[in-house]
């Protein structure tokens, strides 16, 4: 592996651990300091998404058109400025301007992040640079969750935004630095010309459409994984747990992801093989419905681990096939971010108007997302039926 690429991996890690610690952790601090239920943090959440959408289809054209290190500055800078703000405003107003302008920034950075791992690479490269990658962000983020809730219990929330802050800017730097290595003010994104391995010309369908079945899947396993997310605070609280209790015992799902990712980087069997795909939709289903209604911890952590195997499946499927199928990887990647953030606001969405029309079915959210997945399956299947 070059040193570009080691620095690459290490900004990847660093970008997860700092969005973590505040995107995760936000729900909490707005449960406890502004009395936030599940609606308020759904709602919260699916602007979070909302913002999400536009800002990563233009992050991943700028990254696409000015280069990779120019777009992480822009990024990273933004980012490191709106923690700063939030940790100066401390109010209401504050974290929702943080929100506002931090997941702007961000999604100057996932698209580059995404498309500069794989740059240059050939097929077997492109393969595994996208399993180191997954394991490094999905790692990280799995350290951050289990940390995280004695991180906010021992230094306090406005740690929230002074940790992330300084992390953002540890990134500028070594960004800058980066470029003054290389003696170039931006990495060109110019990829060597690149074809979808073999497996891609011997199924039913195309590699094109594989393509669209995981920018499809993906959105509805970040409309399980967000949905969760936002109410897992109301979860910990019906359990009896502290909110380091919580980070224990939630991360559980976030490790198993990390040994799919493993697993899915070693064996290719899956790749443009549609039942492996179809699997892990059904199972994301069954195991969302169980962690939004179950009670006992054992119950649960069984839930955990199968809901990491299958949003790790279709997250690899959605980026290994954007890498794998055409050349523009920054836009790809772009795409595959917006449609991230199109699963972040709509999951959240329904299951907020769910509980707006009825306030007294507590399982209201829970519900009303479970039957959006369903939808989310059966367009699937028609997506490879129809060919």
């Amino acid at each position: 592996m070059s040193s570009r690429k080691a620095i690459g991996f290490l900004l990847t890690g660093l970008n997860t651990l700092a969005c973590s610690c505040f995107g995760n952790y936000v729900f909490f601090l707005l449960q406890q300091e502004h009395g936030f239920g599940n609606r308020e943090n759904l709602l919260t959440c699916a602007l979070h998404g909302l913002l999400y959408v536009p800002a990563a289809w233009i992050g991943g054209r700028f990254a696409e058109r000015h280069g990779q290190t120019t777009s992480l500055k822009v990024g990273f800078a933004a980012m490191a400025v709106a923690m700063l703000a939030g940790g100066l405003l401390n109010s209401f107003t504050g974290v929702m301007l943080t929100l506002v302008f931090w997941t702007i920034g961000m999604c100057f950075t996932w698209p580059a992040l995404e498309a500069f791992a794989t740059l240059g690479e050939s097929g077997a490269g492109t393969k595994r640079m996208v399993g180191i990658y997954n394991v490094v962000w999905s790692g990280s983020a799995g350290l951050m969750y289990f940390a995280g809730g004695m991180i906010f219990e021992r230094l306090g929330a406005r740690s929230l935004f002074w940790i992330p802050a300084g992390l953002f800017a540890v990134q500028y730097a070594l960004t800058v630095w980066l470029e003054r290595q290389l003696h170039a003010p931006a990495l060109p994104a110019v990829a060597e010309p690149h074809q979808p391995e073999d497996a891609a010309f011997h199924q039913p369908v195309p590699p094109q459409t594989f393509l669209k079945m995981a920018w499809l899947a993906n959105p509805f396993a970040y409309i399980a994984i967000h949905s969760f997310l936002a109410v897992i605070p109301g979860r910990a609280a019906e359990l009896g747990l502290s909110v380091s209790q919580s980070g224990w015992f939630w991360s559980v799902w976030f490790l198993a992801r990390v040994g799919c990712f493993v697993l899915l980087w070693q064996w290719g069997g899956w790749h443009y093989r549609f039942r492996w795909m179809l699997a892990a939709f059904v199972a994301l289903i069954a195991a969302y419905a169980v962690l939004l209604l179950g009670k006992s911890f054992a119950v649960l952590l069984t839930a955990q681990v199968v809901f990491g195997l299958a949003t790790g499946l279709l997250y690899y499927s959605s980026l290994f096939y954007s890498m794998d199928v055409g050349e523009t990887k920054s836009e790809h990647g772009g795409i595959h971010e917006a449609a991230i953030g199109l699963g972040i606001c709509l999951g959240p969405a329904v299951g907020a108007a769910a509980l707006y029309l009825a306030p007294t079915q507590p399982n209201a959210g829970a519900f009303g997302v479970t039957a959006l997945l369903l939808v989310g399956l059966v367009g699937l299947v028609g997506l490879r039926v129809r060919r």
